[in-house]
């Protein structure tokens, strides 16, 4: 943006010294120390912070030095706006790289875990913490949604479709939305995914009842929104899972602990945020040692 702004300043500049009534040719003009006053005259023009004087009917002149306050006018708007989107666009967010999968019954949500005691089925845990400085967050929701390519039963041609997943609430039952109403910088949340179906394998050949094999372009969106406390400003982000081993892993994440006498960050199980908690056999990957 500077450098665009000096280079129009250099060029309103040699328009400016060459409508001038002088003596001089145009090379002199050029190679004046006049060309350098001018250039620096109209760069405070056109940030806004000066105007350019021009001479009394000198036409060219008028135009240019209007051209440069136009550009001091809107020249701090785009300023701003650049610093405003590099602002929000901080992903307030850090993501586990992987999205894992293990039985129901592993669960966090209690009553959802016991619901699954002698089932087969799994469930999807995507985990991510908070790690902006001073930002307390509130209100903070989650939801998943479901993306894939289908051929059209009308002319064969393919569709892209969005299917909006179940999550697991506050009460271990599946809901549209999680929503937490304090976000403690750096601890970690948990955003559970039913199956509704058995998973031994990746990728993942079903969700929730939707036969995703032969489907093509085939993700989970998972989208985390919050405010921040005393301004109010909107935060949010996204994380996009492909449902093979490059984004999904099986196997019940290390638990973090939360003890409230000591930093976030030397919680135990902290260090191992991104790593999984060791099968219990290899005939069963997603049930993790007891």
């Amino acid at each position: 943006m500077l450098l665009v702004l000096l280079a129009l300043s250099l060029l309103i500049a040699v328009g400016y010294v060459m409508a001038e009534d002088s003596p001089q040719t145009p090379a002199e003009r050029l190679w004046s120390p006049r060309l350098l006053d001018v250039t620096l005259e109209a760069l405070r023009a056109c940030v806004g912070t000066d105007s350019l004087s021009v001479r009394d009917g000198n036409t060219a002149q008028e135009a240019l030095a209007t051209l440069a306050s136009v550009t001091g006018a809107l020249a701090p708007a785009s300023l701003i706006g650049v610093l405003f989107i590099k602002m929000f666009t901080v992903r307030p967010v850090v993501w586990r790289r992987k999205a894992s999968i293990s039985l129901a019954a592993m669960s966090d949500a209690p009553d959802y875990a016991r619901a699954h005691e002698s089932s087969e089925k799994a469930v999807i845990a995507v985990r991510f913490y908070n790690h902006i400085l001073n930002v307390v967050m509130m209100e903070a929701r989650a939801e998943a949604h479901l993306r894939y390519l289908q051929e059209s039963p009308r002319d064969g041609t393919l569709v892209m479709y969005k299917q909006r997943l179940k999550i697991l609430g506050e009460d271990g039952k599946p809901c549209d939305e999680r929503v937490w109403s304090v976000v403690e910088r750096a601890a970690p949340f948990t955003v559970w995914i039913p199956v509704d179906a058995e998973v031994s394998e990746l990728p993942l050949s079903s969700l929730q009842g939707k036969e995703l094999r032969g489907l093509e372009g085939v993700r989970i969106m998972v989208r985390f929104t919050a405010k921040a406390v005393g301004t109010g400003a909107a935060l949010s982000d996204e994380r996009w899972f492909r449902l093979d081993d490059e984004d999904l892993e099986l196997g019940k994440f290390v638990s973090v602990e939360p003890d409230l006498s000591i930093p976030v960050g030397k919680w135990k199980g902290w260090k191992e945020f991104d790593e999984l908690q060791p099968a219990s056999s290899p005939e069963d990957p997603t049930r993790p040692a007891s």
